[in-house]
């Protein structure tokens, strides 16, 4: 159990991942002084197609030259049916891209042509093979009924994500404010995700004049269990990370699971009880992601004491 519990305190948090278009260089430029947790450069539809090569070159000198702190770097490259397709793989691979995230999946051969050719590129570009990590964006009814074996297409999987806007285009509905048109995508793309061990990302929210409608939003995705949101505007990530911070009872609660493992872990004791009660696995991840978005939060000191504000 203790390997496995590491592995999850020390899991990254992905509450945002901002979209950046990959042909606007002041945008790329600063995309690191926002605080996202992942940056994603778009190489797909913020860039004309009289633009693809130049967007490409620019986040591939980016990628070079900006350091862009503690953030997942990620690039939606262009779709497998277009001419782009190849040249984005190489390029990104090339410059140390972390993610690649491709656009409108249907299927697990999608992502399985995807993945041999970014071993390819690895190989050419002396990357170590299995480095550069895949993601895929869900944007069909086909894509939908395929998640769970898209989720698993690849050990090199860390997301799947909702993009709403063709969903319900190839729904033949449009978006509405209480949601219920994305709910079945929604739930079956993260319990897909969770099968297959994975991080799920929920659609983009694009009225920045509804503030009260992206926080009902963003409150609905996070209470059903998603790791974050994708973002088309930095004023966002605050407010996602807003919702997605732990309460004052939340953390306090954590803090006490936490002392307890390392009372068991100083007994050279394989169970942990608290109050008397044993506390099963669970609770302890959930005390972990607890006490990992409070420190993200800046909510707990360097010991881990709530810090009042």
């Amino acid at each position: 159990m203790g390997g496995t519990l590491m592995n999850q305190q020390n899991e990254r948090l992905r509450r945002t991942m901002m979209f950046v278009p990959g042909n606007n260089p002041a945008m790329v430029k600063d995309a690191g002084i926002f605080g996202a947790d992942s940056i994603m450069f778009d190489l797909e539809d913020a860039v004309a197609m009289t633009e693809k090569d130049a967007a490409r070159y620019l986040v591939f000198e980016a990628l070079q030259t900006i350091d862009y702190g503690n953030a997942e770097l990620v690039v939606r490259i262009n779709g497998l049916d277009t001419p782009y397709y190849e040249n984005d793989i190489k390029a990104m691979v090339k410059a140390g891209i972390d993610v690649i995230r491709l656009p409108k999946v249907e299927s697990a051969e999608m992502m399985h042509t995807l993945e041999k050719l970014v071993a390819d590129a690895e190989k050419n570009f002396d990357r170590e093979v299995g480095t550069t990590k895949l993601m895929a964006a869900i944007e069909s009814a086909k894509g939908v009924v395929h998640a769970n074996e898209i989720a698993a297409a690849s050990k090199r999987m860390i997301g799947i994500a909702l993009s709403a806007e063709d969903y319900t285009t190839d729904m033949k509905t449009h978006r509405y404010p209480d949601g219920q048109e994305l709910l079945y995508a929604r739930n079956v793309i993260l319990h897909a995700a969770r099968a297959a061990g994975i991080a799920a990302f929920d659609t983009v929210f694009t009225n920045m004049d509804d503030e009260a409608g992206f926080y009902r939003e963003t409150e609905l995705i996070h209470q059903l269990g998603f790791d974050g949101k994708s973002l088309v505007n930095p004023r966002q990530i605050a407010m996602v990370n807003k919702v997605y911070q732990p309460t004052k009872q939340e953390i306090e609660k954590a803090q006490n699971v936490i002392a307890a493992i390392e009372e068991a872990r100083l007994k050279g004791s394989g169970v942990i009880s608290m109050n008397g009660q044993m506390v099963d696995r669970p609770v302890v991840l959930r005390a972990q992601r607890v006490m990992n978005l409070a420190n993200a939060a800046n909510l707990v000191d360097a010991e881990g004491n709530y810090i009042e504000k």
